[in-house]
């Protein structure tokens, strides 16, 4: 069930109140009957370059699922809504349970964005994971956006590949966006699954386990990346407990959109 404010123009993503069984679930279906389908994984991060970029914010509510991928959302989600979400629904971990039942499926997937090394050691813990999951094309991230031609040629080899899911990895806010504006050109499930690249292919580590329930994983990161992820979560993350407030004390029965 999504949720979104649109009070004085401010648009927020809408989340779904999913959990991990139910959302792959969705995806899985959608994957099997190949319809063009966008999910995001979105944390803090994304919930607030969609809000400083309303163009970005428009677009993300585009993208069919949007879960909560970080602890921080899904206590506020649970502040206004009552929900009792008892998880987020991390990306990566997510990935792991849609894998998990493609592996059962026999199905196709294709994974788009990353460098050549990460997305190598990604598909060998895919083969190896999942054996019955089949890659079936890789693209190395341009780190620029592709021109029309490219786009045009990039959607042709991912519909010919007989993909039922790609995996985008190519950080946020791009993956959002390439999610959302291939929506009914790609023939398949297209999750913006974000640093699970990484992590599962073993070139970045994982906050422990206890940190990321405590929502803590963004200190980890920060220890490990400080000179990219600095500037994002000081000023990220106090603008997000700034918003929280402003909902909190001046909006408080925030719009639910069903």
């Amino acid at each position: 069930m999504p949720f979104s404010y649109t009070k004085h123009k401010l648009f927020i993503p809408e989340y779904a109140n999913v959990n991990y069984d139910s959302a792959s679930d969705i995806i899985l279906e959608k994957a099997i009957e190949r319809r063009s389908f966008g999910v995001s994984a979105m944390a803090v991060h994304g919930l607030m370059e969609s809000i400083k970029n309303q163009e970005l914010g428009k677009i993300i509510n585009k993208i069919d699922l949007i879960v909560p991928d970080g602890q921080p959302v899904r206590w506020a989600l649970n502040n206004f809504y009552r929900l009792g979400m008892q998880d987020r629904v991390y990306g990566p971990e997510l990935t792991l349970h849609v894998l998990k039942k493609a592996d059962q499926k026999f199905l196709n997937v294709y994974l788009y964005g990353s460098t050549q090394t990460t997305l190598e050691k990604f598909e060998n813990f895919i083969n190896t994971e999942f054996p019955n999951v089949r890659v079936c094309g890789i693209h190395v991230d341009r780190f620029r956006e592709a021109t029309h031609e490219e786009d045009l040629e990039d959607i042709r080899r991912i519909n010919e590949s007989d993909a039922h899911i790609v995996l985008v990895g190519r950080g946020c806010p791009r993956q959002e966006f390439w999610v959302a504006n291939h929506k009914g050109k790609v023939n398949a499930a297209m999750m913006a699954v974000g640093a699970a690249f990484d992590f599962h292919a073993g070139t970045l580590k994982q906050a422990p386990s206890w940190m990321q329930r405590h929502g803590l994983e963004w200190l980890f990161r920060l220890y490990i990346e400080p000179r990219r992820l600095a500037k994002r979560y000081f000023v990220t993350n106090t603008r997000f407990i700034l918003i929280f407030l402003k909902f909190k004390l001046f909006y408080r029965q925030p719009y639910r959109s069903n």
